[in-house]
């Protein structure tokens, strides 16, 4: 007997459709307006980056074994390691490409806290502009559209923003999810 996410949409109803699929035709019911999808383009990048940020900006606790590495591992890591392993779980495709975003997302956070120590602002200070800023560009995105965000339906729906961007452009080049 094979398990729901192996199996490949037939008909397009939701009973052969993959779970990830459901949550993508779902999410899409509240983002039609072209506008609203353009928000989305750039605000859902910047609320996982900052969200990123902020929660390496967190003071971890020392973990000597680490060595030079210990800066490296740190709260957002757990943000990763849950993310992926949920994407995983949907798609282990999608997973794969999500984990290159959060990795390019490391190397920006990495940029963000060096400028802080050549005296810049500090980086949580700078995530969490962006965090607000981009919040602020999606619910104006949501008022355009006339539709309340998916996530104030199912809170799930916040991690599935990020990879509905993502299933596009893996569309783009016919990368099967």
């Amino acid at each position: 007997m094979s398990s729901p996410q192996n199996k490949k949409p037939t008909s397009g109803k939701a009973a052969d459709m993959r779970p990830v699929d459901i949550y993508f035709a779902k999410y899409a019911e509240s983002h039609q307006n072209p506008t609203n999808k353009s928000i989305h383009w750039i605000c859902v990048p910047l609320i996982v980056f900052s969200l990123f940020g902020l929660l390496w900006s967190i003071p971890f606790p020392y973990l000597k074994f680490l060595g030079s590495y210990n800066g490296f591992f740190n709260w957002a890591s757990f943000l990763i390691a849950f993310s992926i392993y949920y994407y995983y779980k949907l798609s282990p495709v999608l997973s794969y490409f999500m984990l290159l975003v959060l990795m390019l997302f490391s190397f920006g956070v990495i940029g963000l806290a060096e400028w802080q120590k050549g005296g810049g602002p500090a980086l949580w200070l700078v995530c969490l502009v962006i965090f607000v800023l981009s919040w602020v560009g999606q619910f104006i995105g949501h008022k355009i559209e006339g539709k309340k965000p998916s996530f104030l339906d199912d809170i799930k729906f916040l991690l599935i923003g990020p990879v509905w961007l993502l299933h596009f452009i893996l569309k783009k080049y016919s990368i099967k999810y």
